[in-house]
């Protein structure tokens, strides 16, 4: 793409992002260092410092389980996002896939036939969403719940001033490995049990073939309200991306990653090697999921035609 082609793109108005992001940036870091010294500020970071004790109960660590649905949640994450923006994006689809064997996806009894993109949505949604249910399971069968779930009013004071804290740039003490401060216990709740499970049942309203199924709740769940909420709900899955892996690399990389990566606490190199090994897994399956892969592949369940 030549610099005049770029210039004509959507793209080229992200550009403009950059700078204002950065003056953000600068913006928030100075207003949260000047309340810091206001006396008062000061008091109530003291009083409430970020730990909420009533999210202090579970067993310090984190077991296996807990690391191998993280690497299948990012997976399957990127995967969703990616498929869903070509959904918004690509005007012409490649190929356009159509199951015959189905009483499900009809319409007026006929096939529904999807693009590929929607078809690649929906295939990677089912994975996502298996592997939640996996995760749903083992968090309430297990202590590990009571890591992200709030249990007292006074998380919410906890996490504002740990809001304060990051944002001066002053980290509050990182103590994952035994419990989550008060902001990371609502940036989960909100994540897994707001944010996901909204993108499912908006998701599951749009699904083509499905939206006449779901005619007799229109009244009450329209079709373009659940459009009206799908896009917003993959902002905020990116926009908890970012700023996870922003903490996770800036708050003590090499020991947040074998936390996660190879469940130790420590300062050894495994959790960062794993880490490495899974994004060079997710950039070959980027690269390698071409329409011509997907085709092959939708192929097996369908018909897919140009």
């Amino acid at each position: 793409m030549s610099l005049a082609e770029f210039k004509k793109s959507r793209w080229f108005k992200l550009v403009w992002w950059i700078p204002a992001l950065l003056i953000a940036f600068v913006v928030v870091v100075l207003v949260a260092n000047w309340l810091r010294g206001l006396p008062a500020v000061a008091d109530f970071i003291e009083q409430y410092p970020g730990k909420d004790p009533a999210n202090e109960t579970a067993t310090p660590g984190f077991p296996a389980w807990l690391a191998w649905q993280h690497v299948l949640n990012a997976f399957f994450i990127l995967f969703v996002i990616k498929s869903g923006i070509l959904i918004r994006t690509v005007k012409r689809p490649a190929a356009y896939w159509t199951r015959n064997n189905t009483g499900l996806l009809r319409t007026k009894g006929e096939p529904v036939r999807i693009s590929l993109n929607h078809w690649f949505h929906v295939g990677i949604d089912t994975l996502w969403l298996l592997n939640g249910i996996v995760f749903y399971v083992l968090l309430f069968v297990t202590d590990q719940w009571v890591r992200i779930v709030p249990r007292s009013w006074d998380v919410f004071p906890h996490a504002l001033s740990t809001a304060i804290q990051y944002a001066s740039l002053h980290w509050p003490a990182e103590t994952g490995w035994v419990n989550y401060n008060a902001l990371q216990v609502l940036a989960y709740f909100a994540t897994v049990f707001i944010a996901a499970p909204l993108a499912i049942i908006t998701g599951l309203r749009m699904v083509p073939g499905l939206a006449d199924r779901f005619k007799p709740i229109e009244r009450i769940y329209p079709v373009n309200l659940a459009r009206l909420l799908h896009f917003p709900i993959m902002l905020y899955f990116l926009l908890f991306i970012f700023v996870h892996v922003f903490l996770v690399l800036t708050t003590g990389a090499i020991n947040n990653l074998n936390h996660m990566y190879a469940i130790r606490n420590d300062d050894s190199w495994l959790g960062l090697i794993w880490f490495g090994v899974s994004i060079v897994v997710m950039a070959v399956a980027w690269v390698a999921l071409r329409p011509s892969i997907l085709t092959m592949i939708a192929s097996l369940g369908g018909k897919v035609r140009r």
